[in-house]
């Protein structure tokens, strides 16, 4: 569309609702991509029409010559209220010193439990097995947590180039399902020493338990390895990002299937803790006395799984779906401040690793024994020693 107009013609009025597109020709650039254009070479042939329509800052220039009028977005910046009448979450102040925290309070505790599993434990079972899979996936997680706070306090903008984008988010993803896949074979482990004290299940020697743990990690690697291929590093506003949420359609294949585990692996753990759950209480109120402190603490364990999973898991899941629901249903209403929301409860899953210390020492009366003798020994402080705490079984 062209529009002729008068040389002296200062401006154009603006009319409430109506998008400037009306007045002029609108190039095939969507107006929040559109370039800035550099108006020092212009001369007294243009002008500038700025309009406020649905809360966003619209500037565009036309260049006016006789007879005819051309002119194209000049540049689109989002304002404030562009999708919500509340503030946007200043993810660069809070976040990094929440992860700072989670990284500074589950380093030591993951460090020390691989010591004690690797060099300090004498007897190898397949509960301890499990807890150090568990432990080195939340080794591995926090090891990557750095990148993520320095990328926070840049305001998202990622500076270590597209692979190291690509591997660290993939890390991150393959062990927060690791540590949830250990955690629920923990948690299923109890439940069949308790309710099925005779299945061939308790018959697993520790040989047999590191054939799980390896078929376990070679699924999570696997649905998680598409991500490698994936394009996560994107260029937006000059600014460098590193993400594998919230990509505009259509989807790749890693990151569908990304979203697709991301929310299986949250339900189906659920629903097996619960069922663990209710089982060993229906047996707990049915055993004998001689019985009862074994099925307590195996209670016990399968709880503590069941509140550390669903604090750290579920804000990122119910999060994420009203964030899914609202791009669908409410054309992008409110999409930054989800996508600030989603951000957040993401990192607070990384608090799963600075919590699952306590599943160690619920669940492996060794471990505990070991923790204990090792800060006697430090002489930092004295903890009483249980007499079967060095010959209990972790069965």
């Amino acid at each position: 569309m062209q529009t002729t107009g008068h040389r002296g013609a200062e401006a154009i009025e603006c009319h409430l609702g109506i998008p400037p597109a009306l007045f002029f020709e609108r190039p095939n650039t969507d107006h929040c991509n559109a370039p800035f254009l550099d108006l020092s070479s212009s001369t007294d042939h243009h002008q500038i029409l700025i309009c406020h329509l649905w809360g966003v800052k619209k500037i565009a220039c036309r260049s006016e010559r006789l007879g005819l009028t051309s002119a194209r977005p000049l540049i689109m910046e989002p304002n404030s209220s562009e999708s919500c009448d509340v503030n946007v979450v200043p993810l660069n102040r809070i976040l990094p010193p929440f992860m700072i925290i989670e990284f500074l309070l589950g380093l030591p505790g993951n460090v020390v439990a691989l010591w004690i599993f690797c060099f300090r434990l004498k007897v190898s079972r397949p509960n301890t097995v499990y807890l150090l899979n568990l432990a080195v996936a939340d080794f591995l997680l926090l090891i990557g947590l750095p990148f993520q706070i320095d990328t926070y306090k840049r305001e998202m903008s990622w500076v270590f180039g597209d692979a190291l984008c690509r591997i660290n988010l993939f890390m991150l993803a393959v062990n927060r399902s690791a540590s949830i896949a250990f955690m629920t074979i923990i948690a299923m482990d109890r439940y069949f020493k308790v309710v099925h004290p005779h299945h061939h299940v308790n018959q697993l020697t520790d040989q047999h338990a590191r054939l799980i743990a390896g078929l376990a990690w070679t699924a999570v690697v696997s649905l998680r390895l598409p991500l490698l291929t994936s394009e996560l590093n994107v260029i937006h506003n000059n600014k460098s990002l590193c993400y594998s949420f919230g990509h505009k359609h259509p989807l790749a294949f890693g990151v569908r299937l990304h979203y697709v585990v991301f929310v299986g692996e949250f339900f189906l753990p659920l629903l097996l803790l619960m069922f663990c759950s209710f089982r060993i209480v229906v047996i707990l109120r049915h055993r004998f006395v001689d019985r009862e402190k074994k099925v307590r603490r195996a209670i016990r364990v399968v709880m503590v799984v069941m509140g550390i999973f669903v604090v750290c898991f579920s804000p990122s899941i119910i999060i994420g779906l009203i964030a899914l629901g609202v791009q669908m249903y409410t054309k992008k209403a409110c999409n930054r401040l989800m996508s600030d929301l989603f951000r957040l409860s993401i990192a607070f899953t990384y608090i799963n690793s600075a919590m699952d210390p306590a599943i160690y020492c619920f669940s492996s009366s060794a471990f505990l024994h070991t923790l204990k003798t090792s800060f006697n020994k430090l002489g930092l402080c004295r903890v009483h020693l249980s007499r079967r705490g060095s010959t209990a079984s972790d069965g």
